[in-house]
């Protein structure tokens, strides 16, 4: 059994408590910022401005959610900052919580360990900000953990967008340049004593060259 607490900043921040019980032996983690204008998307923002670095990441999440509500798993948004009850992340097929941690690698490991705690065999997480994400990748990724210690899914920047586990291996959120090319090297590195299966490279959102072959995105910056 588990405790969740939440915090919803569409009222009083005040702290609510609501048990959970596992349904699924999987869970899928999706960390997420707090969709907030000149908060999101800097690097793309100095490109192409505040405003449409906002428009841009929102479509991304709506993007991911429904691509994440297709797979079956319970499903957990961390939130960067405040928990929203009244958003496009549907109360009934997502669990919120809040990332806590000094750094990106910490609030990720503080995440696997908390579902891990809650009794999960198999954890995943995917970023936020990938328009090529879809269904077949995630669950591709739970059905290699069965025979693989590890799952990456490399990005084209360097980075990863999807990382799953069955055990904490704490190693891999420690002493890396978190938004830097490095990422993904550096993680294998400290993996070579566990079986590591890769999925497609797939490119995720951060700067101009990322969307300019993409029209879709492109679309939202003239709106």
């Amino acid at each position: 059994m588990g405790l969740i607490s939440t915090k919803d900043s569409d009222g009083d921040n005040e702290i609510a408590y609501n048990f959970h019980f596992p349904t699924s032996k999987k869970a899928l983690i999706i960390f997420t910022r707090n969709p907030e204008l000149g908060k999101v998307k800097t690097r793309l923002a100095n490109t192409i401005g505040n405003e449409a670095a906002l428009k841009i990441y929102n479509h991304l999440l709506l993007h991911t959610a429904t691509t994440i509500a297709q797979v079956k798993a319970d499903r957990f948004v961390f939130y960067s900052k405040s928990i929203h009850n009244n958003d496009i992340w549907d109360s009934t097929l997502f669990r919120k919580k809040l990332q806590y941690g000094e750094d990106l690698g910490m609030k990720m490991e503080n995440a696997f360990n908390e579902l891990f705690l809650l009794g999960y065999k198999e954890v995943i997480i995917v970023g936020s900000d990938l328009l090529d994400l879809q269904p077949k990748h995630i669950e591709k990724a739970f059905h290699k953990l069965e025979n693989y210690d590890v799952v990456i899914g490399p990005a084209k920047d360097g980075g990863y967008y999807l990382l799953g586990m069955k055990t904490l291996h704490s190693q891999i959120f420690n002493n890396k340049k978190w938004g830097t090319d490095t990422v993904f090297q550096n993680t294998i590195n400290d993996l070579q004593s566990e079986s590591v299966f890769l999925l497609e490279v797939l490119n995720d959102i951060d700067v101009y060259e990322d969307i300019k072959d993409i029209e879709e995105l492109k679309a939202l910056i003239k709106k």
